[in-house]
């Protein structure tokens, strides 16, 4: 298990992870300033394939707010989602709702340990991993941890959300 200072690594996502007693690794890569592919730029440096790292996006289903977990490798079915959650219509939030709500920035937003709880749904396919890696909070800082452990660390929903 992470230690709260380990690696400089001390974020709300590690914190949340930490008090919870969820094991992790930390997983630090140098970010490039001028990519806008966050997950892929993540997945290549720290040399894993795209489907086991994954973004968290933020939608908006029938006017309330969803966190979406999806792998880098794919794309949020937003029509998917809405149903998960019981909802009829989806679309992506803007990004400084995001941010604002979270408390994270736009390429480090973690869906763990976010500002507000917001109902999160997690792509069914980090099942099919043993371990997944997600943003830890900021740009060029990963988690990998299990796919069961970031299910009850967000509290989320598990459907097949990704197309």
């Amino acid at each position: 298990m992470a230690r709260r200072k380990a690696e400089g690594a001390s974020t709300p996502a590690t914190l949340a992870l930490i008090d919870l007693g969820i094991a992790f690794t930390p997983r630090p890569y140098q970010h490039d300033s001028s990519t806008t592919a966050f997950g892929l730029e993540a997945a290549a440096a720290l040399g894993v394939d795209p489907s086991r790292v994954f973004k968290t996006l933020m939608a908006e289903v029938d006017g309330s707010l969803v966190v979406a977990v999806v792998p880098v490798s794919g794309q949020l079915d937003l029509k998917v989602l809405a149903t998960a959650v019981g909802g009829k219509r989806a679309r992506l939030a803007d990004p400084a709702v995001a941010e604002r709500k979270t408390g994270y920035v736009v390429g480090g937003i973690s869906p763990i340990g976010q500002r507000t709880a917001i109902p999160t749904v997690l792509d069914a396919s980090a099942t099919d991993h043993e371990t997944v890696f997600v943003s830890g909070g900021r740009r060029g800082f990963d988690l990998e941890l299990d796919p069961e452990g970031l299910r009850t660390a967000t509290s989320a929903v598990v459907a097949p959300i990704a197309r």
